[in-house]
């Protein structure tokens, strides 16, 4: 909600951000005097979010792909590659953080394009691993979930070409 309302606020006012204050300041006709606040607290829960589940999904998203062992119950001995990577792409974005004179909210919009970018492999991968009956047996999509499911992720798809489209123009 906080990102789309200050994307609307900004974007129709032709106001690019360079830091996170001035995004902030987008939230002031809805929040007067405690945009600040409410800004600061929603980027806090997002990066803390972000934090915990970008690394840990990436480094069980690939473990399974590779067959290797995961899981955060396991030691650095049990799952090796599991923990470096969970462990390596925490450092990386903590370094990358505290850089001095970071361009972070670059560094955010990055992720999140990034993100975007990989969002319809991931879903197109999850749909027909969820539709191979040797993998799921009888618990396979039914229909009515594959329609709804295809169509959305049809629509992510568009809009995923759009944005590169209208990024490169």
């Amino acid at each position: 909600f906080i990102i789309v309302t200050c994307a609307t606020t900004l974007f129709t006012s032709g106001i690019r951000i360079n830091e996170a204050h001035e995004a902030a300041m987008a939230l002031r006709p809805f929040a007067g005097n405690l945009a600040s606040v409410l800004f600061a607290i929603s980027l806090a829960n997002a990066a803390l979010l972000g934090t915990i589940i970008v690394p840990l999904a990436t480094a069980y998203y690939t473990c399974e792909a590779m067959g290797w062992e995961a899981g955060v119950n396991k030691t650095f001995r049990e799952a090796p590659q599991f923990m470096w990577i969970y462990t390596s792409m925490i450092f990386i974005a903590s370094v990358l953080v505290v850089l001095p004179g970071a361009p972070l909210v670059d560094l955010m919009v990055l992720a999140s394009v990034v993100n975007g970018l990989v969002l319809p492999f991931v879903l197109v991968y999850a749909l027909k691993l969820s539709n191979d009956p040797s993998l799921m047996g009888d618990l396979v999509n039914k229909r009515s979930f594959n329609i709804i499911a295809w169509l959305t992720v049809t629509v992510i798809i568009v809009l995923t070409v759009l944005l590169i489209v209208f990024t490169v123009a």
